[in-house]
């Protein structure tokens, strides 16, 4: 993530992202294997997954298992929790462990609690990542930085380029605890530092949503939420359509989840911007713009 953020004394942050890249024209009139295998290295993030979903949607052999795509939103994960969320909190950096001892991370038990009434006693216990926690509760108070209950995506509205809750918290939405801090404080920081939270348990025990093709939409779970392409041929299996989504996508569209919350940090805690920035992790890089009241 590169961040470029200014403080504002009134007045609040717009989310600038960087321009599109012109994916459909750079793949049209290409061959189906070349696409499939261009994808993946034209992004830096979650290549297994652009992978998998370059397979399915052009009806190929997938490459990539669910075993490795499982590994690597474990790797994800591992390093936004113990490398770069402590440091936005004055926190000192985690040891990233290995795959097998990342379920120590959440405590003895190696799961999350299921309510509110332990999770504050699961804060101040002995696992790992019970600081982060602390801290970010410490940080904000209840409201800031909290956005809508926006639409959770589907397979029928995954391509739409619209404001969808589409992220690790989204996937987990059904989660007790998710329900409970949702219906208590809203989607806010909590919210999403829980639902990674829940999303790394999930991850560890191999309890992911299925790779799939939905009407001719390829499907696939990563990091952040689930990724959508669709992919048409011609005759001779050359690429003439390209249409694709990410969370990042939802995250940045008009009234998405980003905004809404920088919208609602106020302007005492926006030196807490990268913070708010990081939970939401959005997978291109974004500047920060200060706008002032008129």
């Amino acid at each position: 993530m590169t961040l470029a953020a200014t403080r504002a004394a009134t007045g609040g942050m717009r989310v600038v992202p960087r321009a599109p890249l012109p994916l459909a024209a750079l793949v049209a009139g290409r061959p189906a294997g070349e696409v499939a295998a261009l994808l993946p290295r034209l992004f830096n993030l979650c290549r297994g997954a652009q992978s998998l979903a370059a397979d399915l949607a052009l009806g190929l052999p997938p490459q990539v298992s669910m075993a490795a795509l499982r590994a690597e939103i474990l790797r994800e994960h591992l390093c936004r929790l113990c490398l770069i969320l402590p440091r936005l909190l004055g926190l000192s950096p985690l040891s990233m462990p290995a795959p097998e001892g990342a379920g120590a991370l959440l405590g003895p038990a190696g799961r999350m609690p299921e309510t509110v009434e332990a999770l504050r006693d699961w804060t101040q216990g002995p696992a790992p990542l019970a600081p982060l926690m602390a801290a970010l509760i410490a940080a904000l108070a209840p409201g800031q930085a909290t956005g809508p209950d926006l639409p959770l995506v589907t397979p029928a509205t995954a391509l739409q380029l619209t404001a969808q809750e589409n992220s690790a918290a989204g996937r987990c939405a059904d989660h007790p605890l998710l329900r409970a801090l949702s219906a208590k404080g809203g989607r806010g920081p909590l919210w999403r530092l829980t639902g990674m939270l829940v999303d790394l348990e999930r991850t560890i025990a191999g309890h992911l949503p299925p790779a799939m093709t939905h009407k001719g939409t390829a499907l696939v779970p990563a990091a952040r939420g689930l990724y959508a392409l669709r992919v048409e041929l011609d005759s001779e299996g050359r690429v003439t359509r390209l249409d694709r989504a990410t969370p990042t996508d939802h995250l940045l569209a008009p009234g998405g989840a980003l905004q809404s919350a920088l919208d609602a940090l106020p302007p005492a805690r926006h030196a807490l911007a990268p913070l708010i920035v990081a939970l939401h992790d959005p997978c291109v890089p974004v500047t920060l713009q200060e706008v002032q009241d008129a």
